[in-house]
């Protein structure tokens, strides 16, 4: 991929999100007596993703797991499956786990930040090959609280890196949604 306009997209998202939960701070917190802040949710997702590699979108499935540990700061993981709509059964598949960082909720919607590293599977045409590549991830989105227990992933945005890629990089980007489930 030649063009920067998935990595521009992503900065500039990510710099709107960053504006929309720094106009929310305020200096109140809540008690520590009632809120402990640990928080664990699980959930899955549907994806479409321009893998940098053949000429199909690809779509997929995936599912991801966030433990929030103090003032916003955790940790994800996710596994995601992009089989749908394959070209020569060309196919991708990440495994990636990392921080992530919520900012202010702002009303029910909670935007976040994200680096994820793992690594990225590549299915090459027609079942030809298997690679294994390094991934790294950075993202952001936003998820919407419906319930105690039930949130939207209303949006999900990544831009991922394979730097090591048969010689060069490759420059997959996608967007998610899905629902979580808070266990705790």
């Amino acid at each position: 991929m030649t063009e920067n306009k998935p990595l521009e997209f992503l900065l500039a998202f990510l710099v709107s999100i960053l504006i929309a939960g720094s106009l929310s701070l305020h200096a109140q917190v809540a008690p520590a007596a009632t809120r402990n802040g640990i928080s664990l949710s699980a959930g899955a997702m549907l994806s479409g993703f321009q893998p940098d590699y053949g000429p199909n979108d690809l779509g997929g499935v995936g599912v991801f797991a966030d433990l929030n540990v103090f003032h916003g700061l955790g940790v994800e993981a996710e596994g995601r499956w992009l089989h749908f709509n394959e070209f020569e059964k060309i196919r991708q598949e990440n495994y990636l786990v990392g921080p992530r960082f919520q900012l202010r909720h702002i009303a029910r919607a909670t935007p976040y930040i994200k680096v994820l590293a793992g690594e990225g599977r590549m299915v090459f045409e027609n079942d030809f090959a298997i690679g294994r590549f390094t991934d790294i991830a950075y993202g952001g989105g936003v998820d919407v609280r419906i319930t105690r227990q039930i949130s939207i992933r209303a949006v999900d945005v990544e831009f991922q890196q394979w730097p090591k890629f048969l010689g060069g990089s490759l420059y997959p980007a996608g967007i998610s949604a899905g629902v979580s489930y808070r266990i705790f």
